[in-house]
Order: structure tokens, then C-alpha cells, then sequence
């Protein structure tokens, strides 16, 4: 029992650093299982929780973000209206969250009729490897290409995405969802960049896109597995998520503070690299 906790801690750590970093969680979830497997829990457990560990590390976006992201407002001139229910309502922020939802879409649509599918197509290390690498080729070319051009830097990305800007990143999303290895946050980055979003503007919305749609994966991995745990898995799914939640306060705050004056280009050379390692790994070496 210890051990596994410990191997739960274990996969805190690496899903809190890699949500947030731009080099896929779920691939590194895989790959680390590889090597450090989970004895006393069933394969459907597994599958659950890879998903489902993602709520710590959503509720460290929410905690750091909530100023921005909760909708209830006792101010009345940022209210949707100045009387009855809607004045409670901060217009903003209910704008945000439209815009978030529609970003939603594409990858809500696809995983709930195709999630199983794409599962047992692409979840295996030649995928991943495959994903790791030409994502990271994306991120070079893409900061190349961004060092030519003017940026948009807006003030607050919370107001400021348009819908058009939140359709084109909600399909880049939809990449995470089908190949595991692309990096939710790494596709929604690249999508942003692509529009012309600054550094930071790209990885905040990235930040919020990822509630509803960690929220609602997540959901559906619980609803499918049916609540049938055993006191162990649990216990491990609980130490991950606290795990993660800890981590990822301390990584979105690194990531943030770095893109101020650094560029992706570091993440997409790791990307590659551990692309080809795991390619040598399960074809040369196994």
C-alpha cells in the first residue's frame, strides 16, 4: 500500500509539471508507466485516473485565477445589468466564459462520441514519440515565425480573445484530444501563437479552457468507470490529485514568470528529444 501511495506521488508530480508545460501530461502519464506501474489496481483504474488526476491541476488554475474567472460580482457598474439577477452578474467574465465555452466545442463533441476509438488507435508509444516530435518541430517554426511579426499583447486576455480567436484555438485542442503526446496545453499554446496572441495571452487561455474541458473529460472517465473503486485505488486517486494540485500552483507561476521574456523554442527541443528517445527506446532497445 505504501508503495503504490508513493508511485501515486509520483504521478502527481509528473502530471503537475507537464499539464501546465507545453509537453504533454498524458504522454509523459504513459511513458512513466512504462517503467513505474500501479500493482494493486485494475487496467479500467488506469485508464480513469491518467484523466482524472487532472483535477488537482485544475483546481491550482482556478485557486490562482479566480479573480478572473468567478462571474459573481457585488459591483454594479461591471454587472451584466443593473437590476434584477443579471446585476449579480459580472459581463465580462460571462463573456469569457462564453467565449471558453465555445472554444469547448470541437474537442467536447469528438471525445464523447470517438473518445474509445482514439484510445485504442493512437495510445501507444509510436503515437506519442510521433506527437512529441512534430509538435516540437511546430514550436520552433512558430516562435521563428512570431520573431518577424508583431504580436497582439492584450491587456486582459480575459476580455480581449474574440470568439474567432477562441474557435481557432478550440480546434487546435481538439489535436490533444485525438493524439495523446500533442499536449492539451501545447496544441491551445501553438493555436494562440499562430493568431498572433502574445506569450502570456496564450498560455492564460489555455489555463482557462482547461476547466471546463478537464472538468468534463474527467466526468466522463468517472461515469464510464462507475464509481467502483477499492479502498486502494482511492487512496492513490486522491495522493495524486493533492499531489498535482501542489505542483501545478508552483509550475503556472513558473511558466508565466519564464514566457515574460523567454520563448517556447526550449520545450519544442525537448519535445523532439524525447520523441527520439522514446523511439529508440521501444524499437531499437526493446
Amino acid at each position: 500500500m505504501i508503495l503504490e501511495v508513493l508511485k501515486a506521488v509520483l504521478f502527481g508530480v509528473v502530471e503537475g509539471i507537464t499539464e501546465w508545460l507545453p509537453i504533454s501530461s498524458t504522454g509523459h502519464l504513459i511513458l512513466v508507466e512504462q517503467f513505474v506501474k500501479l500493482q494493486e489496481v485494475s487496467p479500467e483504474f488506469w485508464g480513469m485516473f491518467q484523466v482524472v488526476i487532472q483535477l488537482g491541476a485544475i483546481l491550482a488554475v482556478v485557486l490562482l485565477y479566480w479573480n478572473k474567472i468567478w462571474p459573481i460580482t457585488k459591483n454594479k457598474k461591471k454587472a451584466i445589468k443593473q437590476e434584477g439577477i443579471l446585476s449579480y452578474f459580472n459581463k465580462d467574465i460571462m463573456i469569457l466564459w462564453m467565449k471558453i465555452l465555445v472554444a469547448c466545442i470541437p474537442a467536447a463533441v469528438i471525445g464523447v462520441f470517438f473518445d474509445e476509438m482514439f484510445e485504442a488507435l493512437f495510445y501507444n508509444p509510436f503515437c506519442i514519440a510521433l506527437a512529441l516530435i512534430i509538435f516540437g518541430i511546430a514550436f520552433i517554426v512558430i516562435e521563428n515565425f512570431n520573431a518577424k511579426r508583431k504580436t497582439k499583447n492584450l491587456k486582459e486576455t480575459n476580455t480581449q480573445i474574440t470568439y474567432k480567436d477562441a474557435i481557432i484555438i478550440g480546434i487546435f485542442q481538439l489535436l490533444a484530444a485525438i493524439f495523446p503526446g500533442t499536449s492539451r496545453s501545447g496544441a491551445t499554446i501553438i493555436g494562440g501563437l499562430l493568431i498572433g496572441l502574445s506569450r502570456p495571452n496564450a498560455a492564460e487561455f489555455t489555463f482557462y479552457l482547461a476547466i471546463p474541458t478537464m472538468l468534463g473529460a474527467s466526468l466522463l472517465k468517472l461515469v464510464k468507470f462507475g464509481f467502483a473503486f477499492t479502498a486502494t485505488e482511492l487512496v492513490i486517486l486522491f495522493v495524486g490529485m493533492i499531489v498535482s494540485f501542489l505542483v501545478s500552483i508552483l509550475v503556472i507561476k513558473f511558466l508565466m514568470n519564464y514566457i515574460k521574456k523567454h520563448d517556447f523554442k526550449p520545450f519544442g527541443y525537448y519535445r523532439i528529444v524525447l520523441g527520439i528517445m522514446v523511439l529508440a527506446y521501444f524499437w531499437v532497445i526493446r
